[in-house]
């Protein structure tokens, strides 16, 4: 990602936002959400120079029309000394499908496992069926794992999913 790409990154993140989370977030916090007040948010986040995340965007035509961010994991996780973790990952809601979303998943994993995190994890809305049958099929499992967000007072339940990364030059293979 460049910075050239933000304006067209939060527009894809809103849409996938609307997309994905009708139904499960409230409506209202939805209409409130801008692509202005996203491009503000990400610019600053961008221009961060202690920023640890590493930002792919898949380009269809000259558009933008995935994303996802990634780096160490944010927090503690049971039984892993280091982590990587999945933060954001939108693929236009018109582009799902089209293998969009498992190539820019097995970018970052391969470049997680590069930077040798023997596991990858992310956070998911419980509700999200869609977004959790994704991830399911590409090898992550829920490991039990909860948090909690609240949205204009509708607090909602994320699960955390985890799989297992294969590292260059390991025996074996940890994972897909």
């Amino acid at each position: 990602m460049r910075e050239a790409d933000v304006e067209a990154v939060s527009a894809l993140r809103l849409a996938g936002w609307r997309s994905a989370y009708a139904g499960i977030v409230p409506r209202s916090y939805l209409d409130a959400m801008t692509v202005e007040g996203d491009v503000g948010r990400r610019r600053t986040w961008f221009a961060d120079p202690r920023r640890k995340s590493t930002e792919l965007v898949a380009v269809d035509a000259g558009v933008p029309v995935g994303w996802i961010s990634f780096g160490p994991y944010r927090g503690q996780l049971p039984e892993a000394e280091r982590a990587g973790e999945i933060y954001a990952f939108y693929v236009r809601p018109e582009s799902t499908g089209r293998g969009i979303g498992r190539t820019l998943l097995a970018h970052a994993h391969a470049r997680m496992a590069a930077q040798r995190f023997p596991v990858s994890a992310l956070w998911v809305l419980g509700d999200n069926q869609q977004g959790r049958r994704f991830y399911e099929r590409a090898g992550y499992e829920a490991d039990g794992g909860t948090q909690d967000d609240v949205y204009d007072d509708t607090t909602l339940t994320e699960l955390r999913y985890r799989r297992a990364l294969h590292l260059p030059g390991a025996a074996g293979r940890l994972g897909a």
